[in-house]
C-alpha cells in the first residue's frame, strides 16, 4: 500500500478496530471534489456536502435533493406494466359496489399495503375483507383453500398485495370459479406469470418502469392514484386523500428495506411530515395508539418507523394473529385502534423474551463454534423448540455478531425444520439456498442475496452445512477481507451539535440504499462506560479541550469493543458512529450511537 497515495490510506490509520473493520474515507478525490462544488455553489455546509457527495449527490442536484417532492419523482402510473389493466378492474369493481378481498402478507409491507387499499374502499362504502395468511400453517402468499374461501364469502374480485406473483395454483383456482384477480406486488419473479386480471409488479421482465425498487406499498399507493384518474374519466367521485396516506407508505418503505432513494426517498419524507402533524390533525388512529404503546418520544423519524414501530406491527405476524397489523392501520375506531396496539405490544414484549432465550442459546452455540479458530463458512444453528416466526431475527443477530452468513432453524417435534437465513455484503444466500433446493439438500427455499428461507429435514442439516461451506467458502473469505467501515467525516465532540445534528437530518431520511452519516471522533477519552439496559454501553467521550459528548453502543457489552470500552486500559480511542438526537423528559440532547472504535495510536 503506498502511502503517498491518501485514498489507500486507512482513515485514522485504523486497520482493524475492534470490530475487526478497517476504516476508510466515503469519499475518493472525485467525490472531494464533488463535496466542495456542492458546498461552494450553496448554502449547504461543508460536512452536509460531504454526506451528499458521498451517496453520489452532485452539486447541480444538491439543492433539489435537500427538497424532494412527488410531483418532481412520481412517474405516470401507466409506465409501470399491466397499470391501466389493474386500475380499471378496481375502479369497476367500486362502480358496481361488488364486495372486494385482500389478500395481503403477514410483515409490515403487507399490513400496509392491505390497509392503503382497504381504506381507498371504505371511502366509497365498499364491502371488503383482509385476509392475511398463517405463517406457520399456511406459509407466503395465496393458497387454494384461502381463494375458495374468500370466493365463498362473496368476493367478486381478489386484490393480491405484497405477493401472488408467483402463485400459480391459487390464481388457476379463482379463475375456475370466474372471480377476476388483480396482483399488486413487488418480488422477482421469472419470465412465467399466474393466471390474472392483472398484474402490477414493476419487477416483471416486461416492466420498462424503472421503479423495482419499490415496496408493495408504492405499488399499491401508485394503483390508487390510477385508481383515482380512472374514476375521474369516469365521472365519478375520486375518494379520499392520498397524500394522507403517505405516513403508512413511509412506514412500509422504511421496514421493508428497500432503498430509500428516488421516489421512495420522496414518500419517506412526505410520509414523515403527514407523521409528525397527524396529532393535530386526527391522523390515523392504529399508528397514533401504536405510537403511544411504544412511547414514542420526539418528532417521528425513520429510527422510530424500523425499530418501535414496525417490530410491533410484525410481532402479530410472528407469533399472534397475522392480521392484526392490518386490522390496526386500517380502522378509523380510537378505541378498537388502542385495543389493537395494546395486544401488539404484549406480542412484541412476548417476542422479545422467547428471542432472548433463542439467542442466549444461539450465541453460545456460534461461540464453540468459532472458538476453535475461524469457524464456519456459514453458522448453520437449529434446535427443537425454536419459534420459527423469530428465526429471522435470530440469524440477522448471528451473522451481525460473527460476521458471517447465519441460518437459524426452528425443528418440529417430526425433525422437519423451518429457518431463515440473513447474508452479508457480497454473499448471495439465496443463491446458495436455490441451488441447494435443486441437489434436493432442501425441501425448499428461496430468496435473494441478503436473506433466505428454507424448509429441511433434520437428517440432511450436515448435508446443509456442507453445502454451504462448499458454494460459499470464497465468497464470505473475500466479503470479509473486504470488511470495512467507511467514514463520512471527522469532527470533536465540542462540534457535535443540536445544530448539527439537525443539518445532516436535511440530507435524509436515512435508511436502505442512503446510509446514517458515519463520523469519527479522534483521539476521545472515555469517561464513565457502564452496562444499562440489555448489554448496552454507555459512556461519555471527552475531547481535548474538555468537551464531552454522551455515546452509546448497543447490544456491545459482551464484544471485544464493549470490553474494551468498559475495562479503561486504554488512555484515548477512536470512537465511529451516527449523531442523533435523544428525547428525554421534554429535553433534547445529542446523542451518539457508536458503531466502531479503536485503540488511539
Amino acid at each position: 500500500m503506498s502511502m503517498a497515495d491518501p485514498d489507500q490510506r486507512a482513515f485514522l490509520d485504523v486497520e482493524q478496530s475492534l470490530s475487526g473493520n478497517r476504516w476508510a474515507d466515503r469519499l475518493d478525490l472525485r467525490g472531494r471534489n464533488e463535496a466542495l462544488a456542492i458546498s461552494q455553489t450553496s448554502d449547504i455546509p461543508e460536512i452536509v456536502a460531504r454526506v451528499l457527495a458521498g451517496r453520489g449527490v452532485t452539486a447541480d442536484e444538491a439543492e433539489g435533493f435537500l427538497a424532494p417532492t412527488l410531483r418532481d419523482l412520481m412517474p405516470d402510473p401507466s409506465t409501470l406494466t399491466a397499470m391501466d389493466e389493474a386500475a380499471g378492474r378496481i375502479a369497476a369493481a367500486i362502480s358496481a359496489g361488488e364486495r372486494v378481498a385482500i389478500f395481503g402478507d403477514y410483515d409490515v409491507d403487507g399490513a400496509v399495503s392491505a390497509a392503503l387499499l382497504a381504506r381507498f374502499l371504505s371511502a366509497f362504502g365498499i364491502s371488503h375483507e383482509i385476509y392475511i395468511p398463517d405463517r406457520i400453517f399456511e406459509g407466503y402468499g395465496p393458497n387454494p383453500e384461502a381463494i375458495r374461501q374468500l370466493i365463498d364469502n362473496g368476493a367478486k374480485l381478489i386484490v393480491t398485495v405484497d405477493c401472488g406473483s408467483t402463485s400459480f395454483e391459487a390464481l388457476e383456482a379463482a379463475k375456475e370459479t370466474g372471480v377476476d384477480v388483480v396482483v399488486l406486488d413487488h418480488h422477482q419473479l421469472g419470465s412465467e406469470l399466474p393466471s390474472a386480471k392483472a398484474l402490477v409488479n414493476p419487477n416483471r421482465q416486461d416492466d420498462l418502469s424503472g421503479l423495482g425498487y419499490l415496496c408493495a406499498a408504492g405499488v399499491v399507493f401508485m394503483t390508487l392514484v390510477a385508481v383515482q384518474r380512472e374514476l375521474r374519466n369516469r365521472g365519478q367521485a375520486t375518494g379520499p386523500n392520498l397524500m394522507a396516506m403517505l405516513d403508512l407508505v413511509a412506514l412500509a418503505t422504511v421496514c421493508d428495506v428497500v432503498p430509500l432513494t428516488g421516489l421512495n426517498r420522496a414518500f419517506v419524507v412526505r410520509g414523515l411530515d403527514v407523521l409528525r402533524g397527524s396529532a393535530q390533525r386526527g391522523g390515523n388512529a392504529g399508528l397514533e395508539a401504536l405510537g403511544r404503546a411504544a412511547r414514542l418520544d420526539g418528532p417521528a423519524s425513520t429510527y422510530h418507523l424500523a425499530f418501535l414501530l414496525g417490530p410491533r406491527i410484525n410481532a402479530g405476524g410472528r407469533i399472534g394473529d397475522a392480521a392484526l397489523g392490518s386490522r390496526l392501520l386500517s380502522t378509523d375506531d380510537r378505541e378498537q385502534a388502542e385495543q389493537i396496539a395494546s395486544e401488539l405490544e404484549r406480542l412484541n414484549a412476548e417476542r422479545q423474551r422467547a428471542e432472548a432465550a433463542m439467542l442466549e442459546e444461539a450465541m453460545a452455540e456460534g461461540e464453540a463454534e468459532t472458538a476453535r479458530g475461524e469457524g464456519p463458512v456459514v453458522l448453520v444453528t437449529a434446535r427443537e423448540g425454536w419459534h420459527p416466526g423469530i428465526v429471522g431475527l435470530l440469524a440477522a443477530r448471528l451473522k451481525e455478531r460473527f460476521s458471517r452468513p447465519a441460518i437459524a432453524i426452528a425443528l418440529d417435534r417430526n425433525g422437519r425444520g423451518t429457518g431463515s437465513g440473513r447474508s452479508i455484503s457480497g454473499v448471495d444466500l439465496g443463491a446458495a439456498v436455490r441451488a441447494a433446493v435443486a441437489a434436493g439438500v432442501l425441501e425448499k427455499g428461496g430468496g435473494h442475496a441478503m436473506a433466505a428461507g428454507l424448509t429441511v429435514a433434520r437428517n440432511r442439516l450436515g448435508d446443509l452445512r456442507a453445502h454451504m461451506e462448499e458454494a460459499l467458502s470464497d465468497a464470505v473469505a473475500r466479503a470479509r477481507a473486504a470488511h470495512m467501515l467507511k467514514i463520512d467525516a471527522a469532527l470533536s465532540a465540542r462540534a457535535a451539535t443540536l445544530e448539527l445534528v439537525d443539518l445532516l437530518e436535511q440530507a435524509g431520511p436515512y435508511g436502505a440504499g442512503h446510509p446514517q452519516p458515519m463520523l469519527a471522533f479522534p483521539g476521545h477519552t472515555v469517561t464513565g462506560a457502564r452496562v444499562v439496559g440489555r448489554d448496552h454501553v454507555s459512556f461519555s467521550l471527552r475531547g481535548s479541550d474538555g468537551a464531552q459528548l454522551r455515546a452509546i453502543a448497543f447490544r456491545k457489552a459482551n464484544e471485544p469493543m464493549g470490553e474494551a470500552l468498559l475495562s479503561g486500559r486504554a488512555s484515548r480511542f477512536h470512537v465511529a458512529g451516527v449523531l442523533g438526537a435523544d428525547h428525554w423528559q421534554g429535553s433534547r440532547r445529542v446523542q451518539l450511537r457508536v458503531t466502531d472504535a479503536a485503540i488511539a495510536g
